[in-house]
């Protein structure tokens, strides 16, 4: 893509109704009363719709440059919606409504946005909770009337005659397109900034590595997934869930979408992998439509990577895919290969996350807090040396918005791109895969008696979770006098079957017997770990840290 302002992803949409003007482009899925209805749109209505918003909405007076707090459920209108504001150039910001109160208050108090675009209800938490007081210019109301000081979105484009196709605003490549917050799961959210050319580079990457292909029917469990599918012509279906939460969908309404529409595509995280493959287990359900399922936001254990796959037609692969909000995908390893490393992870070789994607590149370098100006070869450390993972690439970030410190801790310049530390820690084997160890802020950095070594959450935690009593651990540091040490906080299958000393001398023997467990010998149970919903498998460790600290001074 050149430097040249003739960048808009929007592109796609207004190729795909010329081309395909009928075909379906996006369904959704309702629950009414005790029937499941869906609603449609073909590609030609809806960037026709798109159009018509984009030309109310400046009528309304929002502006190219303008940024839009959008908070609208997964449904057509957000389809048009978003369309509208990326061919209008205004600038949507998403927020993960899971995050919680104040960090959401947090996120919109740093955009300082001029538009407010919501359903009734985060127009409700707007007014009480004082989001963008200052800032606030407009506010649309959409799926509602007139309420809390918003104007609906239906008068909005009811008072708007504009018929023509409307001629959408072309960036920079590198120009700021949106603004999409990290869930917060492991740190303060952070706003990063996305250029059309990030999503052009994850569009390619969809098509090249993942063989996605005009006519296709994703089930879409995420938002931002689910814009990529009409990008390539490939109908996204929504189905009735908050996808905010994955782990409360009802899983036969998605096998009743996968089966109405015959989706060849399904992209899901690793708790609805975990949630679908055991419902399907008990119902005998075979979706025999699919293709592809793609998994990401967090590993997905074997077991239920295994236990999806038996729902699945033979041959046919769940591609876990690894990257962040500021980069993604990463890389990626087919469930037929990830399988075959069962053995290595149980050992605490860590968890194999596959080979980088077109276009990517990985390396890793030596752990450190400081920032790292400059990119030079010789940071790179050898095959099967753990450090932190650092990427590059055309749908790498360049930058956080508003927040200089935070992108130059994770940025290095390297010719005309950044490179960006990803914040996990892991190493490349001798084939040039990529294995993941842990979040760089989860390792501990022990001094205690003579184990001065460094652990690491996920080798550890794997060699530990192979004991048949233990459904999770984590591990955390307890500190005291001046001294660091490691602890494992260990949740049961069945707590009332064990007898803790018994157990914790079981699990000493264990981390004696492997070099990267040797010197854990404090162990405490949990009832149930603090987890962060959307995922369902990333620790809270830190608030595992707190309570620990507190059961041992009692």
């Amino acid at each position: 893509m050149s430097d040249k302002k003739n960048a808009n992803l929007c592109r796609h949409l207004s190729d795909a109704a010329k081309r395909f003007p009928d075909n379906l482009a996006v369904a959704v899925q309702t629950k009414r009363f005790s029937k499941l209805t869906y609603q449609e749109i073909d590609f030609f209505t809806l960037n026709q719709r798109s159009d018509q918003i984009a030309h109310a909405l400046n009528q309304f007076g929002l502006r190219q440059g303008d940024k839009a707090i959008l908070m609208v459920k997964p449904s057509i209108a957000f389809f048009t919606l978003t369309f509208a504001l990326f061919k209008a150039g205004i600038v949507p910001v998403l927020i993960d409504p899971g995050m919680g109160i104040k960090n959401l208050k947090q996120c919109i108090a740093q955009v300082q946005p001029s538009v407010f675009i919501g359903i009734p209800k985060a127009h409700l938490a707007r007014r009480l909770l004082g989001w963008g007081k200052n800032t606030l210019k407009h506010t649309i109301c959409v799926g509602g009337v007139n309420i809390f000081g918003a104007t609906s979105l239906n008068k909005i484009i009811g008072s708007c005659r504009a018929q023509q196709p409307y001629s959408m605003v072309k960036l920079g490549a590198d120009q700021m397109a949106a603004i999409l917050f990290t869930s917060g799961s492991t740190g303060a959210p952070k706003g990063v900034v996305y250029s059309h050319r990030m999503f052009e580079a994850q569009i390619q990457a969809l098509k090249d590595d993942y063989n996605i292909v005009h006519g296709e029917r994703d089930l879409a469990t995420f938002p931002l997934f689910s814009l990529f599918g009409p990008a390539l012509g490939m109908a996204s279906i929504v189905p009735e869930m908050d996808a905010s939460k994955p782990i409360t969908a009802n899983p036969n309404y998605i096998f009743a979408a996968i089966e109405k529409y015959q989706c060849s595509n399904l992209f899901a995280n690793p708790a609805l992998i975990e949630l679908l493959g055991k419902s399907g287990q008990q119902q005998g359900i075979t979706l025999s439509s699919l293709q592809r399922v793609i998994s990401a936001g967090a590993p997905a254990t074997l077991p239920s990577i295994a236990r999806f796959s038996a729902l699945l037609n033979q041959g046919v692969e769940i591609l876990t895919s690894y990257g962040a909000t500021e980069s993604l995908p990463v890389s990626k390893i087919a469930s037929s290969d990830l399988l075959k490393t069962e053995q290595k992870t149980d050992l605490g070789g860590g968890i194999c996350i596959g080979s980088p994607v077109k276009g990517i590149n990985i390396a890793i370098i030596n752990i450190t807090e400081n920032p790292i100006t400059s990119w030079s070869d010789d940071l790179s450390l050898a095959a099967n040396e753990i450090g932190e993972i650092v990427v590059k690439g055309p749908q790498v970030s360049q930058s956080y918005y508003q927040q200089e410190d935070a992108t130059a801790a994770a940025k290095i310049a390297d010719g005309s791109l950044l490179r960006h530390r990803m914040g996990d820690l892991g190493y490349l084997d001798n084939a040039g895969r990529l294995w993941m160890c842990g979040r760089k802020a989860h390792r501990v950095q022990s001094n205690h008696l003579e184990y001065n070594k460094c652990y690491y959450s996920i080798p550890c935690e794997r060699i530990f979770n192979t004991h048949p009593a233990i459904k999770r651990s984590a591990l955390v540091a307890l500190n005291r006098d001046g001294k660091t040490q490691p602890l494992l906080c260990i949740e049961l299958h069945n707590k009332s079957a064990i007898n803790a000393d018994s157990l914790f001398a079981e699990l000493r023997g264990l981390a004696g017997n492997n070099q990267q467990t040797l010197g854990i010998n404090l162990f405490l149970i949990h009832k149930h770990f603090p987890m962060d919903i959307r995922h369902n498998a990333k620790i809270y460790r830190e608030k595992l840290a707190i309570w620990a600290d507190k059961q041992l001074a009692n």
